[in-house]
């Protein structure tokens, strides 16, 4: 149930960003398409325009959205008092989802228009954003707990024990089968480079669908219940993916050290602008509605 909750709610998220740039563009699209001279003549020009009602509104709310999604995921992680608050897997998916809506609601306030100082916020803001996809892809790849948290190796370890126990134990599969879903770490006994990780997973994924159909087959002929067979499998392809997480732990860890590196600096050098931005906006009298 909790499961079908989360999914839900991911779905939603998902769906509120879509919805929000479809709508903006359907009604202001022309507008940004046109070019910077040709804008000022548009209908729309004094609402969508960066300083007008629209274009100025779209620019606080995405910047507040933006910082929000940041700040609370960093006391959340940070924070000892707020680390046992949720599961840190849940406020990491959060976190994604304003970072991804406020940064597209800023990208409207631009109206299209990179220029001068803030287009180097616009840009980290965009470096930010894409460096976070491949840094939630790279969290994935290392094992963590229910709640988030990353795994140790004797965890990992002990895990990996457990579902070999399972499936031979309670679904009496046999030793042939469990050491098939093993293969990939029994037949690597060489580090991964970070070089070689994006060719190690597409061979991996393509290895792992042939051990899944040759578990399928295995499965047809099994006496087990329609259920059991679906946990099997279910458990099968959990084990393959902990398989390669187990062979990819340390480049793992590596990478996401160094991606630490990287994500820091842009986002610092965009919340720097963007204040910077902020205060001269102020000065010269940008107030929006207030």
């Amino acid at each position: 149930m909790a499961n079908k909750i989360h999914q839900t709610l991911v779905f939603l998220a998902i769906l509120i960003v879509i919805a929000t740039f479809v709508t903006l563009w359907f009604w202001g699209g022309d507008y940004y398409l046109l070019p910077l001279s040709e804008k000022f003549y548009h209908e729309n020009h004094k609402i969508l325009k960066s300083s007008g009602l629209i274009g100025h509104g779209l620019g606080i709310i995405g910047s507040v959205i933006l910082t929000f999604g940041v700040v609370i995921y960093i006391v959340r992680k940070r924070v000892k008092r707020f680390q046992k608050v949720g599961k840190l897997k849940y406020w990491l998916e959060f976190h994604i989802f304003l970072a991804t809506l406020g940064p597209l609601l800023i990208l409207f306030h631009t109206a299209f228009r990179f220029g001068g100082i803030v287009s180097i916020s616009f840009w980290s803001m965009v470096a930010v954003v894409a460096s976070g996809v491949i840094g939630r892809y790279i969290y994935q790849l290392i094992p963590h707990n229910i709640d988030g948290n990353e795994l140790s190796q004797s965890e990992i370890s002990k895990l990996d024990f457990n579902l070999r126990i399972t499936l031979q134990e309670k679904y009496k599969i046999s030793t042939e089968i469990i050491n098939k879903l093993e293969e990939a770490t029994s037949n690597t006994n060489r580090e991964i480079k970070i070089s070689g990780l994006v060719l190690y997973i597409i061979r991996d994924t393509l290895h792992n669908r042939k051990q899944l159909k040759y578990i399928n087959t295995f499965l047809h002929n099994a006496n087990l219940s329609t259920e059991d067979k679906k946990e099997v499998l279910r458990l099968s392809k959990t084990k393959l993916s902990l398989s390669r997480k187990i062979v990819l732990l340390d480049t793992t860890r590596r990478l996401f050290g160094y991606w630490h590196v990287a994500h820091f600096p842009f986002a610092v050098i965009m919340f720097v602008i963007m204040i910077v931005h902020i205060v001269v906006a102020f000065t010269f009298g940008y107030k929006w509605i207030f």
